[in-house]
């Protein structure tokens, strides 16, 4: 019986750099995507200096593009939301930053709070607020860049539905 491990057999993969794969300059997959949002979201100094608020209507700032995507940062007052809505043909990445969110959707209710993230395709439908008594910050990631955001008819569902869902 041989008492090599097959790691002492083939080397150290590490050691072989030309087998390893170059990391990449920008997102390409979802995970990539999840990951880039996290990352943004855990250094503040990248984006709080930006945030306003508006009283009259979400405030949204242009973070940062890349080939096909677009990062945006979003503020909102308490009351304010988006309305029913999908992202027509971009897929995207919602990550709340500061203060807590509310989605709504067909499925039910979310209360996202700092650190939650919601991943969705294309044709996603979902209403976004705040139905809290503070501010609340999110970052939008889309792919391809938001070219169009279809409002919905709202359902008869009243802001106060009972129960949320919980991510």
């Amino acid at each position: 019986m041989n008492s090599d491990s097959d790691l002492q057999i083939a080397g150290d993969i590490l050691e072989v750099p030309h087998l390893l794969q170059p990391p990449r300059e920008h997102p390409a997959t979802v995970a990539e995507f999840a990951g880039l949002a996290r990352s943004l979201a855990a250094d503040r100094s990248q984006w709080e200096h930006l945030v306003a608020y508006d009283a009259t209507s979400r405030w949204y700032h242009r973070l940062r593009t890349g080939p096909g995507y677009e990062v945006w940062l979003l503020s909102w007052v308490p009351g304010q939301g988006s309305g029913p809505h999908d992202h027509g043909r971009s897929s995207g990445v919602l990550t709340v930053l500061d203060g807590v969110l509310t989605e709504r959707t067909e499925r039910g209710t979310r209360v996202l709070a700092a650190g939650s993230q919601r991943v969705f395709a294309p044709g996603y439908v979902h209403d976004v607020a705040n139905d809290a008594l503070e501010p609340a910050v999110s970052l939008h990631i889309y792919y391809p860049g938001l070219t169009e955001m279809p409002m919905h008819t709202p359902r008869c569902e009243s802001r106060t539905a009972p129960g949320p869902v919980t991510a």
